[in-house]
């Protein structure tokens, strides 16, 4: 009797010690709450991704909270710290603040911050009348006001808001607005921050193409802008050297001085190249921003690399496409920016099969580094190797790696980019 008496009072302390009390649960809150996106952002201690849910070929099909948690987790073993998100007319993105917050329930030591997009829109976007680029969409309001309440009940997870996505950039011919409607909403929360009505520490930004901020073309540079970029808390810019190697492909083409190489330095070549391409549309805003007297943080709201595609991008286009490319790439910019201090938000971390539903081998499909199955790309083969996925699964599949591991058969899919007169046009 005296000896099981013993072994309750052992097991009964054991417990006592290993259960969380209330009070751990509050302090832990409390320290997710002083933690900022200053602390976060250009910290490598917080990888950044861009993260969007949906496995199927329709939005109307909401990823489940249990299906949220699955790819959290899967990003969290990662590295990631901060994710990206694009909307909150849809469930998607208070799903997954949801979910991040019951992740934190299960295991106080949980962590995962959020970058909360609000999606804005012109007059008639979508629709079939034309758009009117010069009013907003009435649906803007209710979109903003949506994000402010998110922010206001998650305030330990939501460290930015980013007013827009590819908003004011020209060639979003469906929906561009002029920057004056992003500059009234981002000074219409910076105006609550100050007023006690959001989160005093919360970032406010707008996420856009890097000529939106001023790095491109000419056309852009308005007194709208300038305010804006006085305005937001940082520059969230986005590059994409990968769509490029179509529309802008000088520097991706075979140089004259390359043609004794062998195939893979030839590609290794081109991903370098266009790593400096990134970092060239990066100084590009840097300039302009300097120009204006303005000196405060500008980091990388998207980037990415496609894995497939039957268009521009593939064996009759820009020969871009490959997971090999994308591994490098995805190498290459995570190395600059975290030497750097500058935050990536790398695109994307899971293919999404409703952006190109009709063509599943459209590039847009595509950019995951991860298929929708689970399987890991090229980018995270090694990770798998380590065991970072061990136990972790998603849709039932357990983390297992692209071509069963044979990297033989992935270069085989690998293309050397073109020389000048290949990609001239026929």
């Amino acid at each position: 009797m005296k000896t099981i008496s013993i072994f309750l009072v052992v097991f009964l302390c054991f417990a006592c010690k290993n259960q969380t009390k209330p009070e751990d649960k509050i302090n832990t809150v409390n320290q997710e709450l002083n933690i900022t996106a200053k602390d976060i952002l250009g910290n490598p201690d917080y990888l950044a991704i861009s993260y969007g849910g949906y496995r199927k070929k329709t939005r109307e099909q909401q990823p489940t909270l249990a299906e949220l948690k699955e790819d959290i987790r899967i990003l969290s073993a990662m590295g990631v710290g901060i994710l990206r998100t694009y909307n909150v007319q849809l469930p998607h993105a208070s799903n997954v603040l949801k979910a991040i917050r019951e992740l934190k329930k299960e295991d106080p030591n949980f962590q995962m911050f959020v970058m909360l997009g609000a999606w804005i829109d012109c007059k008639n976007a979508w629709t079939d009348q034309e758009p009117d680029h010069n009013v907003e969409s009435e649906a803007n309001a209710a979109e903003i006001e949506r994000a402010v309440n998110l922010a206001n009940e998650y305030p330990e997870i939501v460290k930015v808001v980013a007013v827009g996505n590819e908003a004011m950039v020209k060639w979003a011919a469906s929906y561009y607005v002029q920057p004056d409607v992003i500059l009234k909403w981002v000074n219409h929360l910076q105006n609550l921050k100050a007023e006690g009505k959001l989160p005093k520490e919360l970032w406010i930004t707008s996420s856009d193409d890097f000529a939106s901020w001023g790095g491109g073309d000419p056309e852009y540079h308005t007194p709208d802008l300038e305010a804006l970029i006085k305005a937001v808390d940082y520059i969230s810019m986005h590059t994409y050297p990968y769509h490029n190697t179509h529309y802008n492909p000088e520097f991706w083409t075979q140089p004259d001085q390359e043609v004794d190489l062998s195939d893979k330095e030839k590609v290794d070549k081109a991903i370098q190249r266009a790593l400096l391409f990134a970092q060239k549309q990066y100084d590009s805003v840097a300039n302009y921003m300097k120009s204006l007297g303005v000196n405060k943080p500008i980091h990388i709201g998207e980037t990415g690399w496609a894995s497939v595609s039957n268009g521009f991008y593939g064996p009759d286009g820009s020969r871009a496409t490959d997971e090999y490319k994308q591994s490098m790439y995805h190498k290459l910019i995570r190395d600059w920016t975290a030497e750097a201090g500058v935050s990536c938000f790398y695109f994307e971390a899971f293919n999404e099969p409703w952006k190109d539903s009709h063509n599943p081998k459209g590039s847009e499909n595509h950019f995951g580094l991860f298929t929708v199955d689970g399987k890991a790309k090229y980018t995270l083969w090694e990770m798998v190797d380590q065991g970072v996925f061990k136990g972790l699964t998603r849709n039932g599949n357990t983390i297992t790696k692209t071509y069963n591991g044979d990297l033989n058969a992935l270069m085989d899919k690998v293309f050397v980019p073109p020389t000048h007169e290949e990609m001239k046009p026929h």
